[in-house]
């Protein structure tokens, strides 16, 4: 089985080793085909602290870590200071 994988930006990180991640998806309108912008937000456990919001990261689905969070941060692919 493909483990799952997403790119997005972190929209908060006020808890304590989590962050919150905004993941854009663009699909088609199913009858008028016009381009729609869907957001999805993921619960992802960073373990040091250290994205911040504005960051680029790459999440990877995990075991239940909490109620909600069922996704860890794996990568850094951007600052929010390098945009």
């Amino acid at each position: 089985m493909a483990v799952k994988e997403r790119v997005g930006t972190v929209v908060s990180n006020k808890m304590d080793k989590t962050v919150v991640v905004a993941v854009e998806n663009r699909v088609p309108h199913p009858k008028y085909g016009k381009t729609i912008v869907k957001t999805k937000r993921y619960k992802a456990h960073d373990a040091n602290n250290e994205c911040q919001i504005g960051d680029r990261i790459r999440i990877r689905e995990t075991r239940p870590l909490s109620k909600t969070k069922r996704w860890m941060v794996v990568e850094t692919l951007s600052h929010a200071a390098d945009l």
